[in-house]
């Protein structure tokens, strides 16, 4: 018999100024009562790649499959991942059509390697609408992201 997997909630979310900018990330891991807070950021990018960035933090923070709810205002991420379209642009060589070649593949191709590993609910909230946890990631990663501006 199957050992149940831990119950993870993964809270997520990226900032961006300038876009292409300097830019942070935030994402929060709770579970069994403890809670983990991580951040990083890049002095040039993008919101959608430290959008993408928080999630695989987090997700490569775990140390065996779990469960996982993955709370983000990011409907970038998630309708890429929940409508199937990153495994599509996959499929197709990381083109979105004939014409359009898909966006970050490479940490696309990261995140898509992770949640192969887990069993992952996503679940969007609105940003800057006082969600506790998307207001801390919020915070963290808009932290970051003036680490790199002058």
């Amino acid at each position: 018999m199957e050992t149940p997997k831990t119950h993870v909630d993964l809270y997520t979310d990226g900032a961006c100024s300038g876009n292409p900018g300097p830019g942070g990330w935030g994402a929060i891991l709770k579970a069994g009562g403890h809670v983990k807070e991580l951040s990083g950021g890049e002095p040039n990018t993008t919101n959608n790649r430290m959008e993408l960035s928080a999630v695989i933090a987090g997700l490569s923070a775990l140390k065996r499959p779990c469960a996982i709810t993955i709370t983000s205002d990011s409907k970038y991420v998630i309708d890429a991942i929940t409508k199937g379209w990153a495994k599509k642009w996959r499929a197709n060589h990381w083109m979105r059509n004939n014409r359009e070649k898909a966006q970050n593949p490479d940490l696309w191709e990261t995140l898509l390697n992770l949640l192969d590993q887990h069993d992952v609910t996503f679940v969007w909230v609105k940003g800057h609408a006082g969600h506790p946890e998307n207001e801390r990631c919020d915070q963290m990663a808009v932290a970051e992201s003036k680490k790199f501006m002058k």
